[in-house]
């Protein structure tokens, strides 16, 4: 019974095949070297049978000078084309990685935390990717030592018969130690990414951790599964060791056995001592698969390699559509219609409908936890409602390309990411070829253009060297929604570090220059609200109510939101 084709087989398979050219080159060198291997003790043989009889040996010693060249060209090769196919497929590997978290949302970056990420697209590519170089050297292994028992039977079949009784023991050996190995390296794998997941957490709350004086319990929280990564190391070590000393025992035990019964035939002049010399060579060759240990351990650690990497590359991701939407380039109506979403089965937007007519602005309120920054997500589609849909201008945003949902909707967050070779690179990424007026206008509507003017480089100032405060990196994320000029532009608690006046500032620029867009805001202060044409209010993924601010004004538990208790006035913008 055949054992099934897993998705890490596939990908290995798909791997390795990714770069044929280099795949077949080292091939035909293994091959090759493969013959040259059972070629050289036969001319060893012939050449020392030939010198006990006196004979001259000029012509088979040019034709062993031969072998042994091609031999060690077939090497130079086989190294050659394994590495640039081996880096070929590495480097295939990491980019369908890299497509498929990014293809797959927020809901991939749940699925796998950026320390897990990291480590599958840094160690397990490169493992799974060389892999198939791995396989085919064993397989060429397999059929040299197989060609070495045939060669060995050629000679007399009594030494390859007492070859032949060793081997299911060592076969064996080597099976479990493969089987057993793998699931090691797996576990190992695993814990490494979990110590590095809970090692980035810390680092991220570092000023936290010093102010509350929890170094020492933080410490202890990142290095907690130490003992379990220890364990898993140890029982790899504990396998290999305990299958190299059988081997050791193993091996040498099948190599004497054969020498003894073809020294025997030396004796009894069954077998001349070349052929006794050759008999030692084949017999080596046969045995070599099973000393390369180490070589079956990196197989073990590729394996579980690539069901990590199939893992991810498995997961699905959205469908992507082709519709264009239609009609004006200003603001477009979103639509929310029966819209639910859980994440790991605690819903967190429940039944939602809601409208947002095409020009207007739209505050998103709520205490934390209640869905605000799900709901604008969906917007853009950085994820897919479990049921219900979202509708641009009425087409579901299910069906409309990645570049068109870039062209549409536009995002800034509380936290934006710089991204992009400069300062200028950053602004305009949503926009590819913007000009300069663009980036400049995009900035200065952002109450940005004047601290990027005072960077050491401007606007072509690196990012890391750009010495920027929470509020300068909020305004950058702004800078570039800004400069994206979307249909729609979704403002995810992206003001939440900058002053009040500042806030009121961009809040008049969105309101001026970008009067003609939808525009959705996720607010936490009382004056953001207020600048919005309605007010969404979410409580426990539910919308409690929509209505303009001065409206809702008056329900106390609104009120409290801001952390206003009395009735005070309602607030406006400055």
């Amino acid at each position: 019974m055949t054992a099934p084709i897993t998705p890490a087989t596939r990908l290995l398979a798909a791997a390795t095949l990714h770069s044929p050219a280099c795949f077949t080159a080292a091939a035909l060198a293994s091959v090759v070297g493969g013959a040259s291997s059972l070629a050289i003790p036969r001319l060893l043989a012939d050449l020392l049978d030939g010198l006990l009889a006196h004979r001259s040996q000029s012509g088979r010693l040019a034709v062993l000078a031969l072998v042994l060249a091609v031999s060690a060209s077939a090497a130079a090769l086989g190294t050659l084309a394994g590495t640039a196919g081996g880096a070929a497929a590495v480097g295939w590997l990491r980019r369908g990685v890299v497509r498929r978290v990014l293809d797959a949302g927020l809901a991939g970056q749940r699925r796998y935390s950026a320390p897990d990420a990291t480590g599958r697209l840094v160690g397990s590519c490169e493992e799974a990717g060389y892999a198939g170089i791995a396989v085919l050297d064993t397989l060429v292994s397999v059929a040299t030592a197989a060609a070495g028992v045939v060669a060995l039977w050629l000679i007399d079949w009594r030494p390859a018969a007492a070859f032949l009784l060793g081997v299911p023991l060592v076969h064996l050996t080597v099976r479990l130690f493969f089987r057993r190995t793998s699931a090691a390296f797996s576990r190992y794998q695993e814990i490494q990414a979990d110590i590095a997941a809970r090692l980035v957490d810390a680092l991220a709350g570092v000023r936290s951790i010093r102010a509350g004086g929890t170094e020492a319990v933080e410490r202890d929280r990142v290095l907690a599964p130490l003992a379990a990564l220890s364990r898993a190391g140890a029982q790899i070590w504990h396998l290999q060791r305990s299958t190299a000393w059988q081997l050791g025992l193993l091996l040498p035990a099948i190599e004497i056995l054969v020498l003894a019964v073809t020294g025997h035939g030396v004796i009894v002049g069954r077998i001349s001592p070349g052929q006794l010399l050759a008999a030692g060579g084949y017999t080596a060759l046969a045995l070599g698969l099973f000393r390369q240990v180490d070589a079956i351990l990196g197989l073990a650690g590729a394996a579980a390699a690539a069901r990590r990497t199939a893992e991810v590359l498995g997961q699905p991701v959205p469908t992507r559509g082709e519709r264009v939407l239609s009609g004006s380039p200003v603001g477009c109506a979103v639509v929310l219609r029966g819209v639910t979403t859980s994440i790991e089965g605690r819903t967190v937007l429940d039944r939602i409908d809601l409208s947002v007519p095409a020009g207007t602005s739209l505050a998103v309120v709520g205490r934390s936890g209640h869905g605000k920054s799900n709901l604008a997500a969906l917007i853009g589609r950085l994820h897919d409602p479990d049921t219900g849909e979202v509708l641009l201008d009425g087409v579901p945003v299910g069906e409309l390309g990645d570049e068109q949902l870039a062209r549409c909707v536009a995002y800034a967050f509380e936290r934006p990411a710089l991204l992009g070779r400069t300062i200028r690179g950053t602004i305009g990424l949503g926009r590819p070829g913007a000009g300069e007026a663009v980036i400049e206008r995009a900035a200065r509507a952002a109450r940005a253009h004047e601290f990027v003017r005072r960077l050491p480089d401007g606007y072509d100032t690196e990012p890391a060297r750009a010495p920027l405060s929470g509020g300068e990196t909020q305004r950058l994320g702004l800078a570039r929604a800004f400069a994206q000029d979307a249909r729609v532009v979704v403002l995810d608690d992206a003001t939440s570090s900058l002053d009040t006046a500042t806030e009121a500032e961009v809040g008049e620029a969105l309101a001026t220059a970008f009067a003609d867009r939808t525009r959705i805001v996720v607010a936490h202060r009382a004056s953001t609200a207020a600048g919005a044409d309605r007010v969404a209010w979410l409580v426990d993924g539910r919308i409690r109510a929509v209505a303009p601010h001065a409206r809702l004004w008056q329900d106390q538990d609104y009120r409290a939101l801001f952390g206003v208790r009395t009735e005070d006035p309602c607030p406006q913008l400055p």
